[in-house]
């Protein structure tokens, strides 16, 4: 999607690309028989902000969301309804590019709508550090053992083996 500049949006493209992707994310839901209620969008800065967009325009399209560097993407006209969505939102005490005041306005917005919102700080700036990596994974087990479910394997882990 376009920006006007630095953290300015332009809606009606942002707009039409989420839904853009919430086509294909509906679409391959269906294709590869995957469980609507088992997808969670993971993003980094714009990847987090139109999975945001998702999640307050198509809210059924996405089970939940790890959104790293995130900002308010838009404000919909009509809050969805986003009841048990869990979303992680992971946000950088010295990042440049998202303004401090964002994550945690990202965050009321959709505890407004209804979503479980974690929101985690960690000391670095825009870029990802170990401890976004970690904090974020340990969110996920928590997700998947809620719902009995087999938590997510660490990247370093041999495959197939619990991290």
């Amino acid at each position: 999607f376009r920006r006007l500049s630095e953290g300015v949006f332009d809606l009606d493209d942002l707009r039409a690309r989420t839904h853009e992707l919430a086509d294909f994310v509906e679409a391959a839901a269906r294709r590869y028989r995957l469980a609507s209620d088992r997808i969670l969008a993971v993003g980094f800065s714009n990847g987090a902000n139109i999975a945001a967009s998702v999640l307050l325009l198509r809210p059924r399209v996405l089970a939940g969301a790890v959104l790293f560097r995130a900002m308010v993407p838009l404000v919909p006209e009509t809050l969805p309804d986003l009841r048990g969505t869990p979303v992680f939102l992971g946000a950088g005490r010295r990042d440049s590019i998202v303004r401090p005041d964002e994550p945690e306005r990202l965050r009321r917005l959709l505890v407004q709508a209804g979503a479980s919102v974690t929101l985690h700080w960690e000391q670095g700036g825009h870029g990802l550090i170990p401890a976004d990596i970690e904090a974020a994974h340990a969110w996920l087990e928590g997700w998947a053992a809620a719902r009995g479910d087999r938590a997510p394997a660490k990247a370093n882990s041999p495959k197939g083996t619990p991290a």
